[in-house]
């Protein structure tokens, strides 16, 4: 199903509250559009992709419990249960004893989940390539800039977000200490 979509019209800049409903309006179509990405990217591979986000915050933290890992992630312990499940089984993740509580593991991601976290890295960035080909690279930085921004600003107001006061791979500057994801 292909759906078109109609452009805002120009706002001003100097209206903020219309630059904020026009943002907002923006917001919902962004975030169908990466579900749908991210669909396409599960049909095109039989993997458990929607495991694999709980890769990332193991990768970036280091060893964590099961339960702290679904409270990072604002997440469903038996849904974070079933994915790490399957991560074991694919060899992506493996526990270890705790060794504050021998009675608790951890979980800590192998050397196949940090090659299959690459690949996705390399399929993120490919994709991001074709669809700004025609972008200017000042365009690109800015974008690049102000996401992240966003998405630090949206953290902050966040209880107990995963990422934020991690720094990003690859950033620099003052406000490289906190992580895009």
């Amino acid at each position: 199903m292909s759906t078109t979509h109609v452009a805002p019209g120009p706002v001003d800049p100097l209206d903020r509250p219309a630059q904020l409903r026009a943002l907002s309006e923006q917001l919902p179509r962004f975030l169908r559009l990466v579900q749908a990405a991210k669909t396409q990217l599960i049909r095109a591979d039989a993997r458990d992709r929607a495991a694999l986000v709980l890769l990332h915050p193991l990768a970036r933290l280091g060893p964590l419990r099961q339960v702290a890992l679904a409270e990072l992630l604002h997440a469903d312990p038996s849904t974070v249960s079933r994915h790490v499940a399957a991560l074991v089984e694919q060899g992506l993740v493996r526990r270890v004893a705790d060794e504050s509580d021998g009675r608790a593991s951890r979980l800590v991601v192998t050397d196949a989940g940090h090659a299959a976290l690459e690949t996705l890295r390399r399929e993120r960035e490919a994709q991001l390539e074709r669809v700004t080909a025609d972008w200017d690279r000042a365009d690109l930085a800015t974008l690049t800039r102000l996401l992240g921004r966003l998405l630090d600003d949206i953290a902050t107001t966040l209880p107990g977000t995963p990422d934020s006061g991690l720094p990003q791979p690859g950033s620099a500057g003052p406000d490289a200490t906190r992580e895009i994801r």
